[in-house]
């Protein structure tokens, strides 16, 4: 706690500084200067003495426990006062620093024996454990010529998650059976082998081999057999935490891209009946095995949110051999990562040891700055270099992309903001191919 003097003060002391200095040259009265000079200093004692005197108001701080990266969040602040007369002041909050911040500090006026709410907006594009302290205010003397700092109300922990929207999102366009609408395409199923569902009147286009003749004999009329998507799968992330990872193309990294991917297909797969999982590799070593609660999501989510890209290079072999000694029914292992060409040597043994048991969808994760640097017009040799460079680049890359295909592995290679959703398209091509 401390007192600060206010701009009208200083303004104040400038004056009576000017005015000394105008009295040592003879230009004005001495002892008027002098006079003043008193009297502010004064002023400026009583404002301290009634600053000290008055109760500091109370205050707690509104806020969610859990917010989402990327997104504003709306942050109350209730300020009460208990003395018998009102009072001005200035209020901020100490929110973390690496939090955006609007409508703060905010100017209130606290009527004698009441209470005010301020409201403010954070944002925050990191992930993590975060902590409020507490808040800050600035109280204001009766003529306005100090401010009393202070410390109100009490820390308050945070954690900022991953941005769930698209969940939410998600599942209210899958009730309504509307999933084109978030980019899932709805393709036709090829081939047999799906479970059986259900049995149904027969419609224009069904399969003769799906009639159920016994049902059109007791019915009288044709009934046919409708299967549904294979249930009681497994899916298990293979979470790269890698330093490539770090990359970022805007605000978001590549991690907290293929963070939302996770966690949209775990949502996805959960709404289709099959047990999820996840494994991280190349940083802290964290493990949920597949299952099928409804739970699974906050699970992942209280997990997986403070989990950060590391300075380690990824290890798909030692990554593949915990991940066989973990998971021990066949499932969809989806390795998210970011390929380079010289991961040959260690990626394709990876890969052939997880596809004994399993089967592998390897995503990774492509640069937007490659695309724009190929479409860029080239003017100077610097340029012509960069063009070359880059087209050299991909060509390695998609060499290797093409030498794993050869070998039996399923490939995705999207830029970041494409990921989620040409993830659970292509999981959704392989549930109904009836390859899992």
């Amino acid at each position: 706690m401390r007192l600060l003097p206010t701009r009208r003060a200083l303004a104040l002391a400038g004056l009576w500084l000017m005015a000394s200095v105008l009295a040592m040259f003879g230009w004005i009265d001495a002892a008027a200067a002098a006079y003043a000079g008193v009297l502010l200093f004064a002023a400026l004692a009583l404002e301290a003495y009634g600053l000290l005197r008055q109760p500091l108001p109370q205050g707690r701080r509104e806020a969610p426990h859990s917010l989402a990266a990327g997104r504003w969040h709306d942050i109350v602040l209730v300020t009460a006062n208990d003395a018998p007369r009102s009072a001005a002041l200035r209020i901020y909050d100490l929110h973390p620093e690496s939090f955006e911040c609007r409508d703060l500090p905010a100017a209130l006026a606290l009527p004698a024996r009441g209470w005010v709410r301020t409201t403010y907006a954070v944002r925050s594009s990191k992930r993590g454990a975060f902590e409020f302290g507490a808040i800050e205010i600035r109280l204001r003397s009766r003529f306005g010529l100090l401010e009393r700092q202070a410390r109100i109300g009490a820390p308050q922990a945070v954690r900022v998650y991953p941005d769930f929207g698209a969940l939410t999102g998600y599942a209210l366009l899958a009730t309504d059976h509307r999933l084109s609408q978030l980019g899932v395409l709805q393709r036709r199923r090829r081939g047999e082998g799906l479970d059986f569902h259900q049995l149904r009147e027969y419609r224009v286009g069904d399969s003769v081999r799906r009639i159920d003749w016994k049902a059109t004999a007791r019915m009288h009329r044709l009934i046919s057999r409708e299967y549904q998507d294979e249930r009681d799968q497994a899916i298990v992330m293979l979470l790269d935490c890698g330093r490539r990872m770090a990359a970022a193309d805007g605000e978001v990294s590549h991690f907290d891209a293929a963070l939302n991917a996770a966690l949209l297909l775990a949502h996805v797969g959960l709404h289709h009946g099959d047990a999820v999982g996840v494994l991280t590799m190349a940083g802290e070593q964290r493990f949920i095995a597949p299952r099928k609660a409804r739970s699974t999501i906050t699970l992942m989510l209280n997990m997986l949110y403070d989990l950060q890209p590391t300075l380690r290079p990824p290890d798909y072999h030692a990554a593949a051999l915990d991940l066989m000694q973990r998971v021990r029914k066949r499932a969809l292992v989806v390795v998210l990562s970011n390929l380079r060409d010289e991961d040959d040597d260690t990626l394709r043994p990876a890969l052939d040891l997880m596809r004994r048991r399993h089967l592998v969808l390897f995503a990774s994760l492509r640069e937007q700055v490659l695309a724009r640097t190929l479409s860029a017009s080239v003017r100077d040799l610097d340029g012509a270099l960069t063009h070359a460079a880059t087209a050299d680049y991909l060509q390695a890359r998609n060499a290797s992309f093409a030498k794993l295909q050869r070998a039996g592995a399923l490939m995705l290679d999207v830029e970041p903001q494409q990921l989620a959703l040409a993830l659970v398209n292509r999981y959704l091509d392989i549930k109904r191919s009836g390859t899992l």
